[in-house]
């Protein structure tokens, strides 16, 4: 019976096992004993990760089907997408571990990498896989998709993605790029990192955001989903997603930890024909919010005042 989960790490520019071993044999064993149709996920974390240290490894924390850090941050990827259950055509989940941290420009460079050794992992996967990729990992993730063939993502989850439009234009006109679905998970929420990440690591000038502004519908097989607005939410709810209402007016992790939200990310992955492309571009509304509307937005407060009762008498 194949994995569900398996660990592998970017160690020195090379792929590994975490704990050891050669990653492309590991990932082999696996392929050998994996049903046809199974479906292949490859998770990425992003900043201040890396699996060589203990206390920071993201195989202890967001990419493991136990994660033993005790923060309100570390919920299980794999597990809330499905794997672990001892399911039929549970498929296989990829970890895949690497080093995100020392400066912002150190772990922005390094994800282009990432993203090569990703594609290599792709290729030796020989069908087509699902990548799902936080902040920098959404980095890697389109990275991946530049550098991969035609045909061999099927789809393409971002999560708050830190990166910029022209790497994104760049990736959707490689061969992989024009066939792979893009699922751009935006929020205002957002907006102070997608600021910093423009600030100190812009070299495009003013002309190339960061990737929360969305495309706006500049391709066809690309949709950006605002996740605290709330047309998108009523849309989503319309197609039987119940996603809770945003808690937070700055929040970097709200793509993964609002509550309802991986029920959506597991039905893209697990039954994609029910969740086409051109629907949800077609559902949901592909022109973002300004930056900054969700941050200056009055609060939405009411207050029961004494004499509002007397005054309804």
């Amino acid at each position: 019976m194949p994995l569900p989960l398996l660990s592998l790490n970017l160690v020195n520019g090379r792929l590994e096992l975490d704990g050891g071993g050669c990653a492309f044999r590991a990932l082999q064993d696996q392929l050998d004993i994996l049903p046809p149709n199974a479906p292949i996920v490859m998770c990425i974390h992003g900043y201040k990760f890396s699996p060589v240290r203990k206390a920071v490894s993201p195989h202890q924390h967001i990419v493991a089907l136990n994660p033993t850090k005790s923060c309100w941050k570390a919920m299980s990827w794999p597990r809330h997408l499905g794997f672990g259950r001892g399911i039929d055509n549970e498929g296989l989940c990829i970890a895949l571990g690497w080093s995100a941290r020392g400066s912002i420009w150190n772990a922005f460079a390094a994800a282009q990498e990432v993203g090569d050794a990703a594609a290599e992992l792709i290729a030796a996967a020989e069908r087509p896989v699902y990548l799902v990729g936080h902040s920098l990992g959404a980095r890697v993730a389109l990275r991946a998709i530049a550098a991969s063939k035609s045909g061999s993502v099927r789809r393409a989850i971002l999560l708050a993605a830190a990166d910029f439009k022209s790497n994104a234009l760049e990736a959707l006109e490689s061969p992989a790029g024009q066939t792979t679905d893009i699922i751009n998970i935006t929020s205002r929420e957002n907006d102070l990192f997608d600021a910093l990440l423009e600030a100190l690591i812009g070299k495009a000038g003013k002309a190339d955001i960061a990737l929360g502004a969305g495309l706006g519908g500049a391709a066809p097989n690309w949709v950006d989903v605002q996740i605290d607005d709330p047309v998108c939410l009523q849309q989503l709810r319309e197609l039987g997603f119940r996603i809770a209402a945003p808690s937070r007016r700055i929040c970097h992790w709200s793509a993964y930890i609002r509550p309802g939200i991986f029920a959506f990310y597991s039905d893209l992955i697990r039954a994609p024909e029910m969740l086409p492309i051109d629907v949800l571009r077609q559902k949901i509304p592909q022109q973002t919010a300004p930056r900054w509307s969700r941050l200056i937005a009055r609060p939405n407060i009411h207050i029961s005042l004494p004499f509002m009762r007397k005054a309804a008498l």
